[in-house]
């Protein structure tokens, strides 16, 4: 720093801090900062001044960059103009092309309808066939009931009225037999069901020429495939159920003008026996068993009312059938509700969700809406990804647990490739290496990429037979990936980093891990997009943003390491053992100092391996805080007294601090910035063995002062407990003219510093 008064000096200086500014971390800039505002008094306009010409310098050499880039921009813009021309003629050729297609197809449509018409017809005319020969005994029945009351008009009118109340009495009993017997033929519809479906193996089996869905024993299928010369037997509901009871007990009814009553009664018998089937086991979540047997017992009750509806006129109208689907669906709803949010385990959840998709399609087939089951899978989904989300932080905590949090070491070929065919990694520096070699990140890495795949995969498995297009597909992918990376990934990581065994080598080598993690992700979004076999021009929605997430990962590891590696100063520091009245120094450092040396420069080299200003930053914080650590250690109230020999032992210290701050432990500083963290011990320390107080109080206040970062506070605090010291060691001081002027001189410097230390005060 130049000493003369007209600041002319300070020009190297700011050019000085301007580049400290510019190469230093943001959060040590306030010392150099404020040194602009200690300088002389016009310095800071001087200092402004030169920090415009440097930003106008920057924005010349900005200028110049877009000059040179400007020609490459337009010619750029000139050939996407030449693309738009060409884009054009090839929409006309495409438009073309699918108009061309449009009317081929006109005549396939045609000819598809036609044999649709015809299949529906032929179909219809099966159907009137059964029918008529299921009514034949029906009609039988009535042609001999005709001919009995025709024998018997002759009878007066009170055995008329009898025999009709005898009637009516033998109509309300079958009309009571067919809901216990449907019961049982549900029962049975269920186990021939089940029986067809383990025989056939998974082929078809189709209900009332109806489109087929899901195989599974619950479904039911319906629907028509194209005739095969080996097509086994076709069961119907008719096969399965035996609906006499009910079509007798109609038509007795229909005969005495009653229909009204046996119509009310069967709807009220049936409303009931519908509750008792919506009504679940209380520990239907325990298995899937449990919600297959729900499901089975459902399907079966509502297929025979859909039969009874079509078979029948009156008895069951489709309001009705509504109403009671609408009743059960709320009750299934809040059913499936309830105890799937028990369900802990995500393979009993898959298993329940492709449960609900078959049987939503077998009732969807069968006319009844099944939106509202759909909307409940979006909440048991949900869910399914919660129970994925708490399985993979286990796979996450156990794969860093058996991590060594060392590179992976290779010796051969092989080895090489087995650890390329885990995880992305490319780096051709690395290729040309000769075996044995090391990969930067550690064995956690590949497996955490690995797991991740793998719960795409199983979050995938929820996501299809949901009906849903490729893109919303690709989109509830992403979002549960970036579950996982936000909420599980991070938070093991997170955890992993806070835990004591963790050292200081290992929190590098996690920094280097997250930074592999971070450049892999866009090899997972490739992952999602492939799967899900959807364009990337039509990716527009939710993107992969774990990024943040090893980033934040990232900076947690890195204040980690600021704090563990002032921890570990700390504990050398506490191993300190000064003689404060030492009369001599050693002559040699202390030795607890050296090995704390010895310590930082071992692990600055490990440090040079992380990513950034990580090590920079890493070694101003550990010199700026072994600097603060050994003014606390002068400072310390508990100190009551220092000798000058004890001083000049600790200058020593100080003296290896700055060394090993001048010795570049990390590459990348300049000049003396990395001194400076001990320029307060230094001029403090300088001050008291020169003996140089003239000077201090003299230059004190000024820009240029030697002794310009000692603070008369911290110099009275040291030259007090120096005090006591002269005064215990020289018993006899008052005898001797040149103590008894020393001891004067220290009274009265004391009593400038007070009157420094009073007026800072006062001006505060």
């Amino acid at each position: 720093m130049a000493e003369n008064g007209d600041g002319l000096g300070t020009v190297p200086e700011h050019e000085r801090i301007l580049q400290e500014i510019e190469s230093t971390d943001t959060a040590c800039v306030g010392p150099t900062l404020r040194s602009v505002y200690d300088d002389q008094p016009n310095a800071h306009k001087k200092f402004m001044e030169k920090l415009d010409a440097c930003i106008r310098n920057h924005d010349k050499e900005i200028e110049k960059m877009c000059n040179f880039h400007h020609q490459g921009f337009v010619d750029a813009i000139t050939e996407l103009l030449k693309v738009r021309t060409d884009a054009e003629k090839l929409k006309v050729q495409v438009t073309d092309t699918n108009r061309r297609f449009q009317d081929a197809g006109k005549e396939v449509i045609v000819q598809t309808e036609d044999i649709i018409r015809c299949r529906i017809q032929q179909r219809n005319i099966t159907t009137v066939v059964e029918k008529l020969q299921l009514c034949l005994p029906v009609l039988e029945m009535y042609s001999k009931l005709k001919e009995q009351m025709s024998a018997k008009r002759e009878r007066s009118e009170a055995g008329r009225e009898a025999g009709r109340e005898r009637e009516k009495e033998a109509g309300s009993r079958p009309s009571r037999e067919p809901d216990a017997g449907l019961a049982q033929q549900q029962k049975t519809f269920s186990v021939v069901l089940q029986k067809q479906n383990n025989i056939r193996f998974g082929k078809n089996v189709y209900i009332n020429d109806r489109i087929p869905e899901e195989r599974n024993e619950v479904e039911l299928k319906c629907g028509f495939e194209e005739e095969d010369e080996n097509e086994e037997e076709v069961l119907t509901v008719q096969d399965l159920v035996d609906f006499s009871p009910v079509y007798r007990c109609l038509h007795i009814h229909s005969v005495l003008g009653d229909e009204e009553t046996f119509e009310n009664y069967y709807r009220k018998q049936r409303k009931k026996q519908a509750r008792l089937v919506l009504q679940p086991q209380s520990n239907m979540h325990e298995t899937v068993d449990g919600y297959r047997r729900y499901f089975t017992q459902i399907v079966g009750f509502f297929v025979v009312e859909d039969h009874i509806l079509h078979v029948t006129q009156g008895l069951v109208t489709r309001a009705y059938t509504d109403e009671l689907w609408n009743m059960a669906l709320s009750k299934i709803i809040a059913v499936l509700r309830a105890h799937s949010s028990y369900c802990t385990d995500p393979d009993v959840v898959l298993e329940l969700k492709n449960l609900i998709v078959i049987f939503a399609d077998t009732l969807q087939g069968y006319g009844f809406p099944v939106n509202r089951l759909f909307d409940l899978l979006f909440e048991i989904r949900d869910q399914y990804n919660e129970t994925l989300l708490k399985k993979w932080a286990g796979v996450f905590r156990d794969i860093f647990e058996e991590d060594n949090y060392s590179p992976i070491p290779i010796v051969n070929e092989e080895e090489y490739k087995v650890v390329i065919s885990k995880f992305p990694f490319q780096d051709p520096d690395l290729e040309k290496q000769s075996f044995p070699k090391k990969f930067p990140m550690s064995q956690s890495v590949p497996h955490i990429y690995i797991q991740v795949k793998e719960f795409i995969y199983a979050s995938l498995k929820f996501s299809e037979s949901l009906h849903r297009s490729s893109t919303e597909i690709d989109d509830m992918l992403r979002k549960s990936t970036n579950l996982l990376l936000t909420r599980t990934l991070s938070s093991c990581l997170l955890n992993l980093i806070r835990k004591p065994h963790i050292g200081l080598t290992e929190l590098v080598q996690i920094i280097i891990n997250t930074t592999h993690l971070e450049q892999a992700c866009k090899y997972l979004e490739d992952f999602i997009t492939n799967i899900t076999n959807i364009s990337q021009e039509t990716v527009h929605t939710t993107r992969l943003y774990g990024l943040s997430t090893f980033k934040d990962a990232r900076h947690a590891a890195e204040g980690e390491i600021y704090t563990k590696l002032n921890q570990k100063i700390d504990e050398f520091v506490q191993l300190a053992d000064y003689d404060w009245t030492m009369s001599e120094p050693d002559g040699r450092a202390s030795g607890y100092l050296m090995d704390l040396i010895n310590f930082l420069r071992s692990i600055f080299q490990v440090f040079t391996h992380l990513p950034g200003k990580v090590a920079q930053t890493a070694c101003m914080s550990a010199c700026q805080h072994l600097s603060t650590s050994l003014m606390q250690m002068l400072l310390d109230s508990e100190l009551k007294q220092i000798s000058m020999g004890a001083v000049q032992q600790f200058n020593l210290d100080v003296i290896q601090c700055e060394l090993f701050a001048s010795s570049e432990p990390v590459p990348g500083f300049q000049g003396d910035t990395l001194q400076l963290a001990f320029i307060d011990l230094r001029q403090l320390l300088d001050l008291f063995m020169v003996w140089d107080w003239s000077t201090y109080l003299a230059d004190y206040g000024q820009p240029a002062s030697k002794y310009l970062r000692v603070n008369p506070n911290t110099a009275l605090t040291l030259l007090e407990k120096m005090k006591d010291t002269s005064k215990k060691n020289n018993i006899f001081a008052q005898f001797r003219k040149n103590d008894r002027d020393k001891q004067k001189l220290i009274e009265t410097v004391v009593k400038q510093l007070r009157s420094l230390v009073n007026g800072m005060s006062q001006h505060t």
